[in-house]
């Protein structure tokens, strides 16, 4: 029986397989292989389809969180709140900058942050907060805001995972700054690393691109200490095709998550995704929990299902981060029963149908 992955960047490439031929010729007639006009393009483009004045392409999706929290003075010296149910690049980002990273705990129902833990950890330090907007919805920002009110705190989206995903109406970065990921299975997804930062402040932007390119927006001219980090041409041809399907996409996804909710209803062992009121979910992950997870995953992908686990430890238990010790509960209950099922644009019916039937024998003793 045909095996069923977690997500199918083949069925995806063949959608746009031939306007990505035709611009990576364009690319390679003109040379434009760092920078130039498709890179100008999609960062027009993915500025509109955010609802905001500012899109600065940059490497990677880490390289995007560091140099956004750079642009609004994270540094040594001040320190960054975030969840520890997250992936390690959040984490990693705000090490970069030499600033402290400081987690606190995740709600245990949607697992993104605490809210009201993220408030109670500020300090005089605290120069920012980090919402993760973890499998494909928006943490609740405006309580964030509400709840810092006047201090000098800024509120860093890492929007890696919700490419197109509003709260309220509002997608990521609207009165302050976000930063996403490209990486190949995101649900707008590059043919290598690339990401991008996002905000309403031509400021900030203005930093990030200087600090992207060696510190300079001219050659030789090197106003600051930065980075090599530019979204190369041949990634944003590709990102410019996907772009231009990403609405319909999600519109895809969401179909599936709520095919998924129909199947999974009889099975009382499967904890579902919650959705925040107020929410547009663009399902990057279908995230349940279930007991004996690891045997249940064995079970799954034994019958050709590609499911997998985002994430099995809290950033506190890594290696990398251990040192920052720490006890929170929700994350550490949540992270050996997560499991992610296949999901993306092109998933059938009947492979859905596969899914919910060998997850209900897996459960089985």
């Amino acid at each position: 029986m045909t095996r069923i992955p977690l997500v199918d960047l083949a069925a995806a490439h063949a959608e746009v397989a031939e306007e990505v031929e035709a611009g990576f010729k364009r690319i390679i007639a003109g040379t434009a292989f760092i920078g130039g006009p498709e890179v100008a393009a999609f960062e027009r483009e993915y500025a509109a389809f955010s609802g905001l004045p500012h899109c600065v392409g940059v490497a990677n999706g880490t390289d995007a969180l560091e140099l956004a929290f750079r642009a609004v003075g994270v540094g040594p010296g001040t320190e960054v709140i975030l969840p520890a149910n997250t992936f390690i690049a959040t984490a990693e980002a705000v090490a970069r900058t030499g600033a402290e990273v400081v987690l606190v705990d995740c709600d245990p129902r949607t697992y993104l942050i605490d809210v009201e833990a993220a408030l109670t950890a500020i300090t005089p330090r605290t120069r920012a907060i980090v919402p993760v907007h973890l499998y494909g919805q928006l943490a609740p920002v405006e309580q964030l805001r509400a709840g810092i009110g006047g201090r000098d705190i800024v509120v860093v989206e890492d929007a890696a995972q919700s490419q197109g995903a509003t709260r309220h109406g509002l997608g990521s970065g609207v009165d302050g700054i976000a930063a996403t990921s490209f990486y190949p299975g995101k649900n707008l997804g590059a043919y290598g690393d690339a990401g991008a930062v996002t905000t309403d402040s031509e400021e900030w932007a203005t930093t990030v691109r200087t600090l992207g390119s060696h510190g300079g927006l001219r050659k030789y001219h090197h106003d600051l200490v930065g980075v090599n980090s530019r979204l190369d041409g041949l990634q944003a041809v590709v990102l410019r095709a996907k772009l231009a399907r990403l609405a319909s996409w999600n519109e895809r996804r969401r179909a599936a998550a709520a095919r998924y909710d129909e199947l999974l209803t009889g099975l009382g062992e499967v904890t579902r995704p919650v959705t925040l009121d107020g929410n547009l979910h663009v399902w990057h992950i279908y995230c349940v929990r279930v007991p004996n997870r690891d045997e249940v995953l064995t079970r799954l992908n034994a019958a050709g299902v590609g499911a997998a686990i985002h994430y099995p430890f809290p950033v506190h238990r890594t290696g990398a981060f251990a040192s920052l010790g720490g006890s929170f509960p929700n994350a550490e209950r949540v992270a050996p029963e997560i499991l992610s099922l296949p999901i993306y644009p092109q998933i059938t019916p009947d492979q859905q149908a596969r899914v919910a039937e060998a997850l209900a024998g897996a459960l089985r003793p």
